[in-house]
């Protein structure tokens, strides 16, 4: 089976910048320009919420490809950290999605991480792991987390 290749896309000069575009194309639901976005390496691994691990370009667009089914994501970044080193950044942030429910919009907190790599065609997402939170557990900007591992 030929493999898919994603269309080519204007480099992403930054980290923010791969970001930024990330969550437009989760937020209209544009499988394309989403999947321009990652890394074409057979490693790339995706999580989301509650889901299995997701490894390599094919299974994370099959997955992103099932979820776009009901279109766009209604998703804002919210409180992003950075570690950046020289070809790698990892953005850890709570997600803010708003669900729609039966006594009207809901919202729902993730908390996930971003890790960026430089590539010859520009910064390019490698992994995205999210989990379900809670507004409660989430410190606010500036606030230091709790001391304790797991």
């Amino acid at each position: 089976m030929a493999r898919r290749r994603p269309p080519v896309v204007a480099l992403a000069g930054s980290p923010d910048e791969a970001e930024a575009r990330f969550y437009e194309a989760l937020q209209t639901g544009d499988l394309e320009r989403l999947m321009a976005l990652w890394v074409d390496d057979d490693d790339a691994v995706c999580v989301h919420p509650g889901g299995a691990r997701l490894v390599g370009t094919t299974a994370i667009r099959a997955g992103f490809e099932a979820i776009f089914a009901s279109g766009g994501i209604p998703v804002r970044p919210e409180q992003v950290r950075r570690i950046t080193l020289a070809d790698a950044a990892l953005h850890h942030l709570v997600e803010r999605v708003e669900v729609p429910g039966e006594q009207g919009p809901q919202t729902a907190w993730v908390v996930a991480s971003n890790l960026y790599v430089r590539t010859d065609m520009g910064w390019r997402i490698a992994a995205h792991h999210a989990s379900p939170g809670m507004p409660h557990d989430l410190p606010a900007v500036g606030d230091e987390a709790p001391s304790t591992l797991h």
